[in-house]
């Protein structure tokens, strides 16, 4: 039964590998943090994490998670609606309510789950969903599962997003939707000027802070304290998984009822286990440390701001920047692998990104700065890409 499959499945990863495209999976056999063990033992600088404020190691939140396990167990085993929910849930669910200035907070497993669980039971036919063209996959697949009218802007184009407002007005209630971040650009949206026309049109706010929350912001509380609009959008989205700890865990908070119909309708959360509750106790833990001190955000601002600057004096052609992203553009796909493997030689860790991740001619290596980083590892970066550079001709 499986033999024409197969030979269909054979020629398209042959097809993939020969235009130079396959992705090859490293293996990291230290813990996620500035400098890592991968392979057989090879030591490296890892410039491609979502690892921003440095935690995905932390001693603290380590002994968090330990003393969860002790009190609390391993894993929850089921659903909440069905066997109840953990105080310490109930606990992160809250801490992230106040940290992000909103009214409630529900927990996924994922943000993936998060932004595939939160437009379906709030919105039907009748209703508008006006979309980033660079937003997330996962707030694409979300919008696929929702019957709701669909309308896409150029990413943050105001003029786009307005027109898309005017037709809009034939439904009864519109969403836009946006990233915080653009995981691929680094460029943070225009958040003033949306909620500015989501005012004038009587339109809904839901942003993406899975790469701006821990990093956009003075004290890195994401794209509303970035603008002035603490409280005032309606669903934000984010996860645990990058700045917050680097484990698991996804979440959206907002307005309450808003919430209060996800976890009656959202799918992903009603028949998905909750996160364990070391992630809960680790979590609660992070957003404590962020409320204590302002350290980790500082250091990764005047890491980034260091890093980008070098780059730009050493000749690269780096996308505009508001946040821990550094897209460094080479444009040509296989190039863009070619690079990556030649810096992990120097003991630079990194990913060439490239169609379908990125549109076609725009390939790039996407550096991620974090906390954790001194500025000798952004030096050696820096001089890496450099002499790499020169030898692939990308620096004259």
């Amino acid at each position: 039964m499986y033999t024409d499959f197969q030979k269909y499945l054979e020629s398209e990863l042959q097809s993939i590998k020969d235009a130079g495209l396959y992705k090859e999976e490293r293996v990291i056999t230290s813990p996620q943090k500035a400098d890592i063990t991968v392979g057989k033992g090879d030591q490296v600088l890892n410039f491609c994490a979502n690892n921003y404020l440095g935690l995905a190691n932390s001693p603290e939140l380590i002994k968090a998670a330990k003393e969860a396990l002790d009190t609390h167990g391993y894993g929850m085993a089921s659903v909440r609606f069905i066997c109840g929910t953990g105080d310490l849930q109930k606990k992160l669910e809250a801490k992230i309510s106040e940290f992000f200035g909103t009214e409630d907070t529900i927990l996924y497993t994922s943000c993936f789950d998060a932004n595939g669980g939160v437009f379906e039971p709030l919105l039907n036919e009748q209703d508008a969903i006006i979309s980033d063209s660079l937003n997330h996959a996962s707030i694409i697949d979300g919008v696929r599962l929702c019957k709701a009218q669909r309308y896409r802007y150029a990413n943050a184009n105001m003029e786009e997003l307005e027109n898309c407002l005017k037709t809009a007005q034939a439904q009864r209630h519109r969403l836009i939707v946006t990233d915080g971040v653009f995981s691929m650009d680094g460029n943070v949206c225009p958040l003033d000027k949306i909620y500015a026309l989501a005012t004038k049109y009587n339109a809904m706010v839901m942003v993406d802070e899975s790469h701006s929350a821990g990093v956009v912001g003075r004290t890195g509380r994401g794209t509303t304290e970035q603008f002035n609009l603490r409280g005032k959008i309606e669903i934000l989205t984010g996860t645990l998984g990058k700045a917050f700890g680097g484990a698991v865990g996804g979440f959206t908070t907002g307005k309450k009822e808003i919430i209060a119909m996800l976890r009656q309708r959202s799918r992903p959360y009603l028949f998905s286990n909750s996160i364990p509750p070391m992630v809960a106790a680790a979590g609660i833990r992070m957003f404590e440390m962020m409320s204590e001190t302002n350290k980790l955000q500082d250091k990764l601002h005047s890491n980034t701001e260091y890093f980008v600057a070098k780059m730009k004096a050493a000749g690269f052609d780096i996308k505009p920047t508001q946040s821990a992203i550094c897209a460094v553009m080479l444009y040509d796909a296989p190039l863009s692998q070619k690079f990556a493997a030649r810096l992990q030689d120097e003991g630079i860790y990194v990913t060439g990104f490239y169609y379908p991740v990125v549109p076609k001619g725009q390939a790039r290596i996407r550096v991620q700065v974090s906390a954790g980083h001194e500025v000798e590892h952004l030096d050696k970066c820096v001089a890496a890409f450099t002499k790499i550079g020169k030898e692939l001709g990308v620096l004259k």
